[in-house]
């Protein structure tokens, strides 16, 4: 094994050199062949190579210079290097050039420099470490100590207020991307004529931290018009010269067509309405890259569900991205802004639950950074509190819609999205609860709210019911998962889509430790003998607790199924995800084979084995009970399972694998996940483990599905008890399982019922 490789204990390879993990041999050796192992392989030997040839100097003058250190010792032979330090200038390294100088220079009795005595030694030998670099802009976000929270926090009737206060941006940080906002406007018009470059997001929402990212819209549909209007000999084309030509980018130059190669410009011709995205944002990318000063990581980024082009501001560290087809993303920033500027208690409410979601690792700042809670999310939910409280604290779209002004009719990408501009419009809340009492219900309301049964809507200020939902047309396009909040305007869209089971659990038990915490004098009262108190003591963080299994098991939801039969469906669904696609052994409660499917002929069950004895679910008319605590009336179906591969490791590469030797690219993501994909990525990492079945498998666990608790609930309840000492390799199979098994059977499912993937 190579000497930079180690084992895990729970599975798999590290690579002490890169701080890489492998899943299994195959992975780490792409990654040992990759180019950063090679790079970094490279480098170290290449620091090895300096340290036998480099010497340590000291007492020489304060404040000699490298030259005159290496005009010394270029007297033994030749110098390649001189590093000084650079605090205070009391030593140096120099690099001689082999080693044959080096023990020249080490033989030499005595050194004197300017009448200094030097000291001279072979450079101390150190084990080569890889630094990963940090990521750009990670310092401006506020991590804030007990210390700093007691001190700034030190008045209970403006705690809320003052967190506000502490996160929000500064005037001179406002300042900056207001500048840096109008160079681009300048830049960006000489290229297209007419656009505009608009903020959005959490630098103009109301809800700013330090360090947020600098989020921006590239309008070109003025320029669009100028394009079509524009009368050149060659038709209506904008030309990019990203080079520095400041002349009018629809202006031709004379002697230089579409085709001139001249070598101080690089000419671009594009036909606005008709191209492309990513091709826009191409040129968008080559101005940033060429023209706007103090810019640079350039990175179009064309996998995000909307695809920008990323960027960082050199003297500040500012991240920001620009964008060109998220209009939408304007009408929910204002939205957002009204309902800040309709009430007060607005932002220290939204202000405070997401520090706290931070410090329980609940939420994030950005979309799509895991299973987390994105702060978006988040401020919607925070929002939909308040449209619920008694009297409202703010209205619903449906109600603001009604205030609407022609001036504020707006349409965006079939989406309607009008509502009042102006918050003067709108009449003041009756609701008159104080902030203390309002995060205490928060807390209160959501620590045992059916997330997974409903969706949340802002446009009607309540949860939905998933069963007439689902029937709408919305609902069809909807990505039902444990946690749902639906787009203010972009109905269709599931805003907390990425949260898994094991998020939605916890934030509930925090909410839960929340609302009880809320109840305490600690909370509303100043600790007289100096203690955490307020929302100092709330927001210490909390540690993600390892599952414990209860009498139940450890839970996953299934969500609703809108059909007949659902539960008996579902459960099929199951025994084939974990049979078929992750190649799992099933068998009956007491040990006994599961039968798959009756047939006429013999009218019971006729089971069917494979040769590891791994069978399906029996049908509802037999279903097996489970024994213990489930009521003998309530529909129950369990699977004694065993796991023989480590089949939910390292799937996503293993399908890029599979996508390169020759297999069809699927045109969508849905097909990207599709069964049989699924299924053929199993048998791949099987196949990569080159390992035939040992005696015993590498995990036991019971599988109980049961009717949700509710006498109108449809949702099936799936609960997972390993056998005794699997350790954390059950662990990171049940995480697994939390989110590929809700989608496997939604999958399974509707192509069943609806003939789909």
């Amino acid at each position: 094994m190579e000497p930079d490789v180690e084992s895990l204990p729970r599975g798999g390879f590290h690579c002490r050199l890169c701080h890489v993990t492998a899943a299994n041999k195959p992975s780490l050796q792409d990654h040992l062949q990759g180019k950063k192992h090679q790079r970094l392989e490279s480098l170290r030997a290449k620091r090895q190579d300096q340290e036998l040839r480099s010497v340590f100097v000291s007492g020489f003058h304060k404040g000699t210079s490298a030259p005159e250190l290496s005009e010394y010792f270029q007297a033994f032979g030749g110098v390649a290097s001189v590093v000084m330090d650079k605090g205070k200038g009391v030593y140096a390294i120099v690099e001689l050039q082999d080693q044959e100088v080096m023990e020249k220079v080490l033989a030499q009795p005595e050194h004197c420099l300017g009448g200094q005595r030097l000291r001279v030694k072979p450079r101390e030998k150190k084990e080569f470490k890889y630094m990963p670099p940090k990521k750009q802009g990670s310092t401006h976000h506020v991590q804030l100590s007990p210390e700093k929270l007691v001190q700034a926090l030190c008045q209970v009737d403006a705690q809320m207020s003052q967190l506000v206060q502490l996160f929000e941006l500064s005037e001179s940080e406002k300042r900056l991307r207001h500048l840096l906002v109008t160079l681009f406007q300048e830049v960006f018009s000489e290229f297209f004529p007419e656009c505009a470059i608009l903020p959005f997001g959490s630098s103009v929402n109301g809800f700013d931290i330090h360090g947020c990212d600098l989020d921006l819209f590239l309008d070109l549909e003025k320029t669009k018009t100028f394009q079509a209007n524009a009368k050149e000999p060659q038709g209506a084309q904008v030309r990019m010269d990203v080079l520095g030509t400041k002349s009018n980018p629809l202006q031709a130059k004379e002697g230089a067509g579409p085709d001139s190669d001249s070598e101080d410009s690089i000419l671009s011709d594009i036909d606005l309405t008709t191209a492309t995205v990513p091709e826009v944002l191409e040129l968008v990318a080559a101005v940033l890259r060429k023209c706007v000063p103090g810019v640079h990581s350039v990175q179009v980024v064309h996998s995000a569900r909307r695809p920008v082009v990323k960027f960082c501001h050199k003297d500040s560290g500012l991240l920001g991205d620009i964008s060109i087809n998220n209009r939408l993303a304007l009408c929910n920033t204002r939205f957002l802004q009204l309902c800040t500027e309709a009430d007060e208690r607005v932002r220290p409410l939204v202000y405070t639950l997401r520090y706290w979601a931070k410090q329980q690792a609940l939420g994030g700042n950005r979309f799509g950074g895991g299973p987390l809670l994105n702060n978006y999310a988040l401020t919607l939910l925070v929002l939909f509190f308040l449209q619920t409280r008694s009297p409202p604290a703010l209205p619903t779209l449906a109600q603001l819609r009604e205030l609407t002004e022609d001036k504020d009719q707006a349409i965006v990408d079939g989406w309607d999205c009008s509502f009042p501009q102006d918050m003067l419009r709108l009449e003041p809340s009756a609701n008159t609860e104080s902030l203390c009492s309002l995060l205490a219900e928060f807390f209160r309301v959501f620590g045992d709210h059916d997330f997974a049964g409903c969706v949340i809507s802002l446009q009607e200020g309540r949860a939905l019911p998933l069963p007439s939902f689902l029937l709408s047309e919305v609902g069809a396009k909807f990505k039902l998962g444990p946690f749902n909040v639906q787009d203010p305007f972009e109905l269709s869209h599931n805003v907390a889509a990425n949260v898994n089971e094991k998020i939605v659990q916890r934030f509930q038990h925090c909410c839960r430790d929340g609302a009880k915490y809320c109840r305490s004098l600690q909370y509303q009262r100043k600790s007289s003998k100096g203690k955490a108190w307020g929302l100092v003591r709330l927001f210490q963080p909390g540690v993600p607790e390892a599952e414990e299994v209860g009498p139940d098991g450890l839970l996953i939801t299934i969500p609703f199924m809108l059909m007949a039969c659902w539960f008996d469906k579902v459960c099929a669904a199951i025994t084939f995800v974990l049979k078929d696609v992750l190649k799992c052994s099933c068998m009956g409660p007491a040990g006994e084979p599961l039968g798959q499917e009756p047939t006429e002929q013999s009218g019971g069950e006729q089971p069917r084995s494979d040769e590891r004895g791994s069978l399906a679910v029996s049908p509802a008319k037999k279903r097996p009970r489970v024994e213990g605590p489930v009521p003998e009336e309530e529909e129950s179906v369990s699977w004694n399972c065993a796991v023989w591969h480590r089949v939910w490791m390292g799937r996503r590469r293993v399908r890029r694998q599979l996508r390169h030797l020759g297999s069809p690219q699927p045109d969508t993501e849905q097909e990207a996940g599709s069964l049989e994909v699924e299924e053929k990525v199993s048998e791949a990492i099987i196949q990569q483990e080159g390992e035939s079945l040992g005696a015993e498998p590498l995990l036991r666990f019971t599988a109980c599905a049961r009717v949700g608790g509710g006498q109108e609930d449809t949702r099936t309840l799936l609960y997972f008890t390993p056998a005794p000492q699997q350790g954390p390799l059950f662990q990171d199979f049940y995480h697994f399982l939390q989110g590929f098994l809700p989608r496997m059977v939604e999958r399974y499912v509707g192509r069943a019922v609806w003939g789909r993937q």
